[in-house]
């Protein structure tokens, strides 16, 4: 029986930093480094924490806190951050034209998710808003564990976000973005064993039928998925523990 792992609570804080080094993972992706003495005390547990990125229009938007590298002697501590760059949302357009030497500000973690206890399997589903998510996730799973991941890109040359040593940890399947393609693949593995803990995240609207399918047709426990609208069409700055569906909140 798979358990809903502990939460961590962190002391809140407003950080100022400045970009240190940018950097391109994949075409579509922006990797920010951002460093500074207000990182000190910084901690980062889960795979789904985010820090808030505060804009200089100051709108906030929410980011997964990836690479974190304590100071030392050589220079101040620094965090990576991933942006998928597209559109003309303010926040792929900050970082699009943001410099080295540039001031940054991020506030949080709050807390960290860490993961479910008990699972053996952990399937992960993505699209480009959630792909640093799940490379985090890749990143602090225990060896012993079995990932599979789907992960749905508008171009195919964003596959190369995920460096060499995630592929060979993690069984990825590609899809090219199209109406329904996550919900046929999740639908595809048939019966989903008590073992397995399932993560789905990306635009809000797509997801409703997987949540449906997971929880209500498969009957999967709360405790063995997680399902999270990190972004919604339509919709600047959603907040992403709102329900994805209305009609039907979260548990």
């Amino acid at each position: 029986m798979i358990e809903r792992g502990p939460v961590v609570r962190h002391e809140p804080a407003v950080r100022s930093l400045v970009v240190s080094r940018v950097s391109t993972p994949s075409p579509g992706f922006r990797r920010l480094t951002l460093a500074g003495a207000d990182l000190d005390g910084f901690a980062s547990l889960g795979a789904t924490d985010h820090v808030k990125v505060i804009l200089p229009d100051g709108g906030r938007r929410d980011y997964t806190p990836l690479g974190f590298r304590a100071a030392t002697d050589a220079g101040p501590a620094e965090l990576d951050l991933d942006f998928f760059v597209h559109g003309n949302g303010a926040a792929a357009a900050w970082a699009s034209s943001v410099a080295v030497g540039e001031p940054a500000t991020i506030a949080g973690p709050r807390g960290s998710h860490l993961p479910p206890v008990g699972a053996t399997r952990f399937v992960l589903v993505a699209d480009e808003s959630s792909l640093p998510a799940l490379a985090r996730w890749v990143d602090i799973l225990p060896a012993d564990v079995e990932i599979l991941g789907f992960v749905e890109l508008d171009k195919d040359s964003d596959a190369a976000y995920l460096n060499p040593d995630q592929v060979h940890r993690a069984k990825i399947v590609w899809l090219h973005k199209a109406d329904g393609v996550l919900e046929r693949a999740i639908r595809g593995l048939g019966p989903i064993d008590d073992d397995t803990f399932v993560w789905v995240a990306g635009e809000a609207t797509t997801l409703i039928p997987i949540r449906r399918y997971l929880r209500r047709e498969l009957g999967l426990p709360v405790s063995q998925v997680k399902v999270d609208g990190y972004w919604k069409r339509g919709e600047a700055g959603r907040d992403h523990h709102a329900p994805i569906d209305p009609s039907d909140p979260e548990d």
